[in-house]
């Protein structure tokens, strides 16, 4: 069993045939309506991790055909003037998502600014309608959370079913546990979310066919821990010191890969897997938005 090794989910290569396709579609919007996408990416302060974000999507949308509108803002704006630019860009009709990179600065209640973006607008899915249509049966959401929805297409485009799985997804936050569950809840599995206060997660976490892990805890998930042949999606995106490297760091994920690709069926690696996918369905969802308006 010693010489066993998952299959690797390579989220690089399927986010850039997404890609491909999405550059073929916004190809076809601008011959056929002369319309191009549009994303708003709005960015408050000087958070480095924030920029470097920003800047991959906003790299992105050059390379794809979709029109960028920058938004930078003072750390320092007022919650007001933040909400005023948000009302602008819902009236602006050739922006068709607007993305406000998080986390945003201590004065500004993230709450408050996420419901003041159009519904018809948020390529993030993280309006409350959108989430609470997301948990509701029978009920779609306009959008659904990029991260999230890029963990549900890995799983997908590398034929692993998810109905009638038992799904384990480690982390409950906002952001990727919590819509992530109930994305697999929408796709059948039975789903079983882990987080700071379960006991004894190990033996949760053992059972688990799909294994979703997003608790920001570097190499949290042992090898152990992990049934033989399971499919593991990490989002952890963690730095650890590596005085071997330029920057003094590396990137690590919640799961210890060099142990689980030894026991798991597939995995995804860190940095590689889940990171480019949630920014192709960012560019997604903005295509989406725009079919919407383009072809009505």
């Amino acid at each position: 069993m010693s010489d066993h090794k998952a299959t690797i989910i390579d989220g690089k290569a399927i986010a850039q045939t997404i890609r491909s396709e999405i550059a073929v579609e916004v190809q076809r919007l601008s011959q056929t309506y002369n319309k191009v996408p549009g994303l708003a990416v709005v960015i408050v302060g000087k958070r480095k991790d924030s920029q470097s974000y920003v800047g991959m999507k906003r790299k992105a949308c050059a390379e794809l055909g979709i029109k960028s509108f920058d938004i930078d803002l003072p750390e320092d704006v007022s919650q007001s003037d933040l909400i005023t630019k948000l009302h602008e860009l819902n009236a602006n009709p050739d922006v068709h998502g607007i993305l406000v990179q998080l986390p945003l600065p201590k004065h500004i209640n993230e709450e408050k600014i996420l419901t003041e973006i159009s519904l018809d607008k948020d390529v993030d899915g993280f309006h409350p309608l959108n989430i609470g249509k997301l948990a509701m049966k029978g009920r779609d959401p306009l959008f659904v959370p990029c991260t999230p929805k890029g963990c549900l297409e890995l799983l997908s485009r590398s034929g692993i079913s998810v109905k009638g799985k038992n799904a384990v997804v480690v982390g409950r936050s906002n952001i990727v546990g919590l819509p992530v569950s109930l994305l697999l809840l929408k796709a059948d599995a039975t789903v079983t979310v882990v987080h700071s206060h379960t006991k004894e997660p190990e033996s949760i976490i053992r059972n688990a066919d799909i294994i979703i892990a997003a608790a920001g805890q570097a190499t949290m998930i042992k090898g152990s821990w992990i049934k033989a042949g399971a499919a593991v999606i990490d989002v952890g995106t963690n730095a650890v010191d590596d005085p071997s490297k330029k920057s003094g760091y590396r990137l690590v994920g919640d799961v210890d890969f060099e142990e689980a690709s030894k026991v798991a069926g597939w995995i995804t690696p860190v940095p590689g897997g889940v990171g480019p996918m949630t920014v192709a369905m960012l560019l997604k969802n903005t295509l989406d938005g725009a079919k919407r308006v383009i072809e009505h």
